[in-house]
């Protein structure tokens, strides 16, 4: 399955293809090869016609997206249609983003530039949204890929459908979480690479010792950023608040440090327009961003921790990652 799953994204997401729909490209063809491959409907189950895998089993799949830079909400797609498939309501056929307006009735969509629905999490349900019911503003600012969606006083939903625990944004982050996983692996095999071919003063600067350990912080961060993944999917698409708050921390905070260790690792050219290493690092603060930043699930995971009461620390870690 990742095989088939990672060829058809060599096919028709390469670099230049991501670039043009950067510039404003059309999607139609990147997306119509994602809906007929069938892997959108992984997380549906085999009686409702989709392959009944878990969130465990099609993260490999998600981390393959973020290490494609794929610029499509096919992660937040496949959630949504096995959300809308529990509760008996027909998929729309064409891109979903993820929103959570529980604390305002707009916010930053990751994706939404390309969508043409919306799940929404409104605080005591959620719903499905066609793009029209929102006022949708693109950010000035190629770091971002979405746009800032406000629902419309008279927006009418699709569908109703009751509230996923622990809400939306907890799915949501995990999706992130796991393409972060993959994009982080990419950019440290891009930058060892790189390390070993730029030669300076005679020698490659991978033999320098502190680009050495530059390397061995960024790998760190890569392999902590894949075990946070694996915390969060281990309970499917109704992730504890712990476990989304544990993947979507650590794996915000390994994309941010890996972005800055691989940029000066590359130097120059990393930032340059024709080499792919700001493709995915500027993907991955997207991602960083989307669903709550590193900051904002340590918040809540603290606050988390403190409701517990007697329970300790040790035991309390213990169970979030009994994975």
């Amino acid at each position: 399955m990742l095989d088939h799953f990672r060829k058809l994204l060599e096919d028709v997401c390469s670099p230049n293809e991501i670039r043009a729909v950067e510039n404003g490209g059309s999607t139609a063809v990147m997306w119509t090869a994602f809906q007929d491959s069938g892997f959108l409907d992984a997380l549906i189950p085999e009686a409702d016609g989709g392959a009944g895998l878990g969130l465990a089993d099609v993260a490999p799949l998600f981390l393959e997206l973020g290490a494609h830079a794929v610029p499509l909400p096919v992660a937040e797609t496949m959630i949504g249609r096995a959300l809308l498939g529990k509760a008996s309501i027909t998929s729309p056929s064409g891109p979903l983003a993820l929103a959570d307006l529980t604390l305002s009735r707009s916010a930053l969509v990751l994706f939404a530039d390309q969508a043409t629905h919306v799940l929404a999490d409104l605080g005591d349900r959620a719903a499905l949204f066609e793009m029209a019911g929102f006022e949708a503003t693109v950010p000035d600012s190629r770091g971002w890929c979405g746009a800032r969606l406000r629902i419309r006083t008279d927006a009418v939903p699709v569908a109703e459908l009751g509230q996923p625990r622990p809400g939306l944004r907890a799915i949501g982050a995990v999706a992130c979480a796991a393409q972060i996983a993959g994009a982080t692996r990419r950019v440290l095999d891009m930058s060892v690479a790189y390390a070993g071919e730029r030669v300076q003063f005679g020698k490659p600067i991978g033999k320098q010792q502190a680009v050495q350990q530059n390397l061995a912080v960024m790998a760190e961060h890569v392999v902590m950023a894949g075990m946070a993944t694996q915390i969060g999917c281990a309970d499917g698409l109704d992730p504890t608040l712990e476990a989304a708050a544990v993947a979507k921390q650590v794996a915000s905070a390994a994309a941010a440090a890996v972005a800055d260790i691989a940029h000066a690792i590359h130097g120059a050219i990393g930032i340059s327009e024709e080499y792919d290493l700001q493709l995915l690092t500027r993907r991955l603060h997207a991602l960083r961003l989307a669903h709550g930043s590193e900051s904002w699930w340590a918040k809540a995971l603290g606050v988390a921790r403190l409701e517990q009461g007697s329970t300790s620390t040790v035991d309390y870690i213990r169970a979030i990652g009994a994975v």
